[in-house]
């Protein structure tokens, strides 16, 4: 196979040599011959007509039984079946065997890229709000209607990408996203207006706001389920974001920005020294560079790797054959041999010459998405009153986190510069490196969430209890002082337990729903998330002047909250 392909290149098994082996030599995964047995009697053995009807059949997981006897299990627990789901569950069976390898860690760097882009553009639309005020004579409240105008980008990329990916296939969106974001970040930085920065702002948004959806979806399906922790560890690109951010605001903003003390060119009479474009380029350049690093995200995942779409996407196409030389292009990137083929997929899950049920429809494709926010779905997540109560409060949680994060987050160098007193504002140079020192400290959070995900004793409630708990305590601590020193400890180790807390929740959340509602259960958590998210902005811009630190309580409150829930 050539090193560079079309990146929208059909496939074929042919393309693939000496992949395929046949089902009796396959690898099975440890768990499935664990439970199954390797040398337990076929479906037309004499000593199971003998053992009677009441008997119970195992099958050896390297038959054709035995593989319809695991995919009927999984029937089972979803509570869907369909030619289409029968077939999907087969090609999850493949993907197990074939385990990680290269291409799934290549996927991991690249689907990464959508983590460290969701951070990386809130931090740095968060890190231009003081020098767009000063530049277009907007206060420092009413500008954060910018942060307003992103997020309804946000909720809209995420609505339209998580569902256009499922019609258009993952490959197109998984590189639309990113090409949006990398072109509308280059265009904010030559915004006239500050109407204009907010209506770029808000179309960047609609790039980024589809990268963890479409990101997540499609590394989830490359992923083995027994590698289902490489998901919560995804979030580790989330701070990281956060840092080359603030690392690159650092070094341009504090040096090519007016003084705060100087007026809009805009309100100003002329002849009086102003702030303007001509010496206010440090956020633009800033953005230029958000957006070059975004686009050059972009050229890595579009010329330099070659993904292969999404087998169920294929499966639900119709794309039968395509899907099994997905399957087989894996297994050939990451050395491994493989036993899917067509044959095993006719055999266990229908052949597409009698039955049509394979291919979904576009209208199918969206009624399943939807499905999800149906009564029908919703309904089992209150099932018993343990599980009703369990649904609420996890709810409940990622609303309140939801509001509480973007309330002190997007708005953190403000703080920084005028939280707390009637002292001078703190130097910029100074804000800008006390932001940098935050995000450093932050990133050990994540890592630390990925392990205590299996932590004995502690487990994922203790940890996210505790660490919620904190992060509500150092931002309440946060406004008890104006000196820039103790303001950094506080926001430093805030950002610590945030991230720790925010990596715990995305493990813990999945696990407390039934396995047929739990797309549901964690699908409406995400969206409150979303909208609760938007009303930040709306809250910090309408808070009392009188005291900016208003905001700063709220979410502090709304920490405590949460952790009152867990």
């Amino acid at each position: 196979m050539p090193v560079f392909m079309n990146p929208f290149a059909k496939h074929d098994v042919s393309e693939f040599p000496g992949v395929l082996i046949p089902l009796r030599e396959a690898e099975r995964h440890p768990s499935v011959v664990g439970t199954k047995g390797d040398k337990l009697d076929k479906l037309d053995s004499p000593s199971n007509e003998e053992a009677g009807r009441g008997a119970e059949l195992v099958y050896s997981p390297h038959t054709i039984e035995g593989l319809r006897t695991e995919v009927e299990e999984d029937i089972a627990a979803s509570g869907v079946d369909s030619t289409y789901d029968r077939k999907s569950k087969l090609i999850n069976k493949a993907i197990q065997d074939i385990g990680m390898g290269s291409y799934n860690w290549q996927l991991f760097i690249l689907c990464g890229f959508g983590w460290f882009a969701d951070n990386f553009w809130l931090q740095g639309l968060a890190l231009t709000l003081t020098p767009i005020s000063l530049e277009f004579g907007i206060t420092s409240t009413t500008v954060r209607y910018t942060t307003c105008a992103t997020f309804v980008g946000l909720c809209l990329g995420a609505c339209f990408w998580g569902t256009a990916s499922d019609v258009i296939g993952r490959r197109l969106a998984f590189n639309a996203t990113l090409f949006l974001a990398g072109v509308f970040g280059l265009a904010v930085g030559g915004a006239p207006t500050w109407i204009a920065a907010c209506a770029l702002y808000a179309c960047l948004g609609v790039g980024v706001g589809g990268n963890l959806p479409v990101d997540g979806a499609l590394f989830l399906e490359f992923l083995p389920f027994a590698s289902g922790n490489m998901l919560t560890l995804l979030s580790v690109w989330w701070p990281v974001g956060q840092l080359v951010a603030s690392l690159i605001a650092w070094g341009l903003i504090p040096n090519y920005e007016c003084a705060d003390t100087l007026p809009s060119c805009l309100e100003a009479a002329p002849g009086v020294e102003c702030c303007g474009r001509s010496n206010n380029m440090g956020w633009r350049y800033f953005t230029f560079t958000l957006g070059a690093v975004t686009f050059l995200m972009f050229i890595c995942r579009f010329f330099l790797f070659h993904l292969f779409e999404s087998p169920k996407f294929l499966l639900s196409q119709g794309r039968q054959a395509e899907a099994v030389a997905t399957v087989h292009g894996m297994a050939w990137k990451n050395g491994k041999k493989t036993w899917l083929s067509e044959e095993i997929l006719n055999e266990v899950g229908g052949d597409p010459e009698v039955t049509s049920e394979t291919r979904l429809t576009s209208r199918q494709i969206l009624a399943r998405k939807f499905s999800a926010f149906s009564s029908e779905r919703i309904g089992p997540l209150f099932a018993t009153k343990k599980l009703g109560i369990t649904t609420v409060l996890v709810w409940f949680c990622w609303t309140t986190i939801g509001l509480g994060y973007p309330l002190f987050n997007a708005f953190l160098p403000q703080y920084l510069a005028n939280a707390g007193a009637s002292n001078a504002p703190t130097p910029q140079n100074i804000v800008y490196r006390n932001y940098l020192i935050t995000s450093v400290v932050g990133v050990p959070g994540s890592l630390i969430a990925c392990w205590t995900v299996d932590l004995k004793y502690v487990g994922r409630k203790g940890t996210m209890a505790t660490a919620t708990l904190l992060s509500g305590i150092f931002l309440f601590l946060f406004t008890t002082t104006r000196n820039p020193s103790i303001q950094l400890t506080f926001t430093s180790l805030e950002a610590f337990f945030q991230n720790i807390m925010y990596g715990v929740l995305y493990a813990y959340t999945p696990e407390v729903f039934p396995a047929p509602n739990r797309g549901t259960g964690t699908g409406i958590a995400s969206f409150l998330n979303r909208i609760a998210g938007l009303c930040a902005p709306i809250i910090g811009a309408n808070a009392p002047t009188s005291n900016p630190a208003i905001p700063l309580y709220v979410a502090g409150a709304l920490f405590l909250s949460a952790f009152l829930a867990m």
